[in-house]
């Protein structure tokens, strides 16, 4: 699959318990726009998994080109993933990086098996677009 060239985004939410959940994906894509609907998928043995495949709200900050660090930071397992970064509060007190080229605030529409990973649609309530240049993996490899 690293044929086919993909933004990166940092998915984020809240545990049951208020405590922020973030992850790296680059597994993102429309699905309606009418409703407007898109879709990520998270695999099962994930960390996190239990906060997204449970979370009501969920946001995607699409990274900018210049975002590499944050997408590092992100895609690690354990420690504070929000460590250094002041958020602001997206729907439901979901955390919005400071940062972003776009970033959708969504609620949790559908939720459906995949094998190893878990297909989340989210219905998308709020949207907000920087108009930077995004952040692209290719092959193992950031695009510049």
């Amino acid at each position: 699959m690293g044929c086919f060239a993909t933004g990166v985004a940092v998915v984020t939410a809240l545990d049951k318990n208020g405590t922020r959940a973030g992850i790296t994906i680059n597994s993102f894509n429309s699905v309606s726009l009418q409703p407007p609907l898109v879709l990520w998928s998270i695999a099962n043995e994930a960390q996190s998994f239990e906060t997204f495949a449970t979370a009501e709200h969920f946001a995607v900050n699409v990274l900018a080109m210049h975002q590499r660090d944050i997408c590092e930071q992100f895609a690690v397992r354990g420690g504070d993933k929000f460590k250094g970064l002041e958020c602001s509060e997206g729907i439901a007190g979901i955390p919005i990086l400071p940062e972003y080229s776009a970033v959708f605030e969504c609620a949790a529409e559908h939720r459906y098996d995949g094998g190893d990973h878990v297909i989340l649609v989210g219905r998308v309530l709020g949207f907000d677009d920087r108009k930077s240049d995004p952040l692209i993996f290719y092959r193992g490899h950031y695009l510049e």
